[in-house]
């Protein structure tokens, strides 16, 4: 989506993707979908924006953000922002 709006270019792409490939990461499948659902239809945010909300909630954590839609929502839930 960056490169298409012109934000990036495709070799930032490449230097992210490259970059990202060396964090120790987890893959999380332990969501609530009814609370995903909630929030993503009571807060209007993607489906894939109310995951990164429902886990930050569920394991007690700051979110990281810089859409207003989601950083707006995580406050109207409680949920601690980063920076903030």
């Amino acid at each position: 989506m960056g490169e298409r709006r012109k934000r990036i270019t495709s070799s930032d792409t490449s230097f992210f993707l490259q970059r990202l490939k060396t964090l120790r990461t987890n893959v999380d499948s332990a969501s609530d979908d009814d609370q995903v659902l909630r929030l993503a239809r009571s807060h209007h945010l993607t489906v894939y924006d109310a995951t990164y909300l429902e886990l930050a909630q569920r394991e007690r954590l700051p979110l990281g953000t810089l859409d207003r839609e989601l950083a707006r929502a995580a406050r109207a839930e409680g949920v601690v922002l980063l920076g903030e």
